[in-house]
C-alpha cells in the first residue's frame, strides 16, 4: 500500500519529542511506500527549522535520495483540485498543503491518509470514496 502523508506525520517521525513520534514511526515502516505531495516538503523545511531541527530535512532529503520516500510532484489537474478544495473548504480553512495531500491521495486512488491533521482531514469528501481513513 502506498501511504500519502501529510507534514505533521513526516515531522513526528522526525522529532523523537514529538507525541505521537512512535505510532508515526511504526506506521512509515510498515509501509510499503510512502508518498508525500512536493508542497509537504516546503512545509516540513519550515516546520523544522522554526522548532530548530534544521538537521532533519537532510534527513528526509537523504529519504528521496534513497528512494524510501517519494515526492508526488503536482500536475495540471492536481492544482485544479487543489483550487476546488480550498475554495469549498475556506470555512476550514483547508491549506494549499493540505489540499495538495488530498489531491495526490485522490489521483493515486489512495482510501487513507496519514495525519495527525483529524480537524482538517475528518471533513473533506473525496471524489473516490465516502471519506479518509486517517491513521494513525
Amino acid at each position: 500500500m502506498n501511504l500519502v502523508c501529510d507534514t505533521s506525520v513526516v515531522f513526528a517521525t522526525l522529532d523523537a519529542a514529538e507525541r505521537h513520534h512512535h505510532a508515526c514511526v511504526e506506521l512509515i515502516f510498515a509501509s510499503d511506500a510512502v508518498v508525500v505531495p512536493a508542497p509537504v516538503l516546503v512545509e516540513l523545511d519550515h516546520l523544522a527549522r522554526t522548532r530548530r531541527l534544521a538537521r532533519a530535512i537532510d534527513a528526509v532529503l537523504a529519504s528521496v535520495e534513497d528512494g524510501s520516500l517519494l515526492v508526488a510532484p503536482l500536475d495540471l489537474e492536481d492544482y485544479v483540485r487543489v483550487r476546488v478544495l480550498v475554495a469549498r473548504y475556506a470555512d476550514q480553512p483547508l491549506s494549499f498543503v493540505d489540499a495538495s495531500v488530498v489531491a495526490i491521495a485522490e489521483r493515486l486512488e489512495q482510501t487513507t491518509i496519514a495525519t495527525l491533521d483529524r480537524r482538517h482531514f475528518s471533513v473533506v469528501r473525496p471524489l473516490h470514496v465516502p471519506a479518509f481513513e486517517l491513521v494513525p
